[in-house]
């Protein structure tokens, strides 16, 4: 359901307004009502509501000097007046803060449904629009995550900063690590860090590299410095991680 704001300074008309689009029209319900603009721009403060229905002529803020400030907080919140036959001229001035439609007192309920439901149309194309845009955004997203990864697959023995990583995507490095960290739920260095334990705990197994040679190749210049991280994340080091590697050929 799409929420409406009603703002009616007069009680009456502002419940049989409440009635009639509530049970008249499809997909929109009565969320909040006001009396005034002032009781309005408050309830914007903390909410928005789909649709604004107001009383052009009002106490305290009147119609128009509202849609002004609406338009402030909100430049594309459909809004529709209600005025006076004497009101026109003035109603058409609303029309400037791209007020959606107006109708004329007293409200013909077959207008007032064709009004609704254009904007229920609208607001659901806007919705898809959205959705769709979303998607794409989404889709975007884990793309850049894919090539990052890839990259860093395809450099284990190189510069795998955040910040050259982000170069290569074209993004800013926080914005890139927040990312990462959504998409995959791990960091980005410890990814790097796991990525390259992978190719060094392959290397292992398959070459007779020397430690060091190893270290370089996995993107560390201190072979001191791979072994202290090869034991924290296999849980031994490199040389104990061969010997069993090679044990295990042999049974």
């Amino acid at each position: 359901m799409y929420k409406v704001l009603l703002v009616e300074d007069e009680r009456i008309i502002r419940e049989g307004l409440k009635t009639l689009i509530e049970k008249v029209t499809t997909g929109f319900c009565v969320v909040a009502e006001a009396q005034d603009g002032k009781e309005a721009l408050h309830y914007l403060r903390t909410d928005m509501p789909d649709l604004i229905i107001t009383d052009i002529r009002m106490r305290e803020i009147d119609g128009l000097a509202m849609i002004g400030k609406i338009r402030e907080m909100y430049e594309e919140l459909p809004i529709v007046i209600i005025s006076g036959y004497g009101d026109f001229q003035y109603a058409q001035k609303a029309l400037k803060h791209k007020v959606t439609d107006y109708l004329l007192k007293p409200i013909d309920r077959i207008e007032l449904v064709g009004t609704l439901e254009k904007i229920r149309l609208s607001l659901e194309r806007k919705k898809q629009s959205v959705a769709a845009e979303q998607t794409e955004s989404q889709k975007e997203e884990r793309h850049i995550i894919r090539k990052v990864k890839n990259y860093i697959q395809d450099h284990t023995d190189g510069d795998l900063r955040l910040q050259t990583l982000a170069d290569f995507v074209h993004l800013n490095p926080i914005y890139l690590s927040q990312l990462f960290k959504t998409e995959t739920g791990e960091n980005v260095s410890d990814y790097v860090t796991r990525t390259r334990m992978k190719r060094a705990k392959q290397l292992l197994r398959e070459t007779s590299l020397k430690i060091y040679d190893i270290s370089r190749l996995v993107g560390y210049q201190s072979p001191k410095h791979f072994m202290i991280v090869f034991k924290k994340e296999v849980g031994m080091t490199p040389g104990g991680y061969r010997d069993g590697a090679s044990g295990e050929e042999d049974l």
